[in-house]
């Protein structure tokens, strides 16, 4: 399976840049992981946050894969467990999804056009997260996953 991560923004201070290299290590021996990052667009620029998130899906679209299963993290997507999300990668596999795209907007959220291509939404609960911090979050959770596919050991 390849997996990729297609982001808004920028990862800017070097914390988050190191978390995020740390885990896409971690990956390296369960599956193919790439991140793709888009440029943010400043709602003030763009006419305001409904055109930032439309020029923004315009970029997200381009960097997806063209057959890949897409999905979505939005606040009011679907809630899974760590081996709810494990279990449904391997669906995934199992159905024959050979790439598996995740997409994470930017400050103002995801745009309709973006979600209307997802096959399915995630969420990581009813909190709101820095863009940054959900990148670190999804790659962790990505880990955790394969891990518990495997049937290895992770701390809980």
């Amino acid at each position: 399976m390849n997996v990729t991560v297609v982001a808004v923004g920028k990862l800017k201070e070097r914390f988050w840049a190191e978390a995020c290299a740390e885990y896409l290590k971690r990956l390296g021996p369960y599956v193919r992981v790439s991140v793709a990052e888009v440029a943010d667009v400043d709602p003030a620029r763009a006419g305001g946050e409904g055109a930032a998130r439309a020029a923004e899906g315009r970029s997200v679209l381009s960097r997806l894969p063209e057959r890949a299963h897409v999905i979505a993290l939005a606040i009011d997507g679907k809630a899974r467990t760590s081996e709810e999300l494990s279990a449904r990668l391997d669906a995934l596999a199992l159905d024959g999804a050979s790439d598996v795209a995740f997409v994470i907007g930017g400050s103002t959220g995801i745009g309709e056009a973006v979600l209307a291509r997802a096959d399915e939404t995630l969420s990581f609960g009813p909190i709101t997260l820095p863009h940054n911090l959900a990148r670190v979050v999804l790659l962790e959770q990505l880990y955790r996953a394969f891990k518990i596919s495997r049937g290895e050991p992770y701390h809980k």
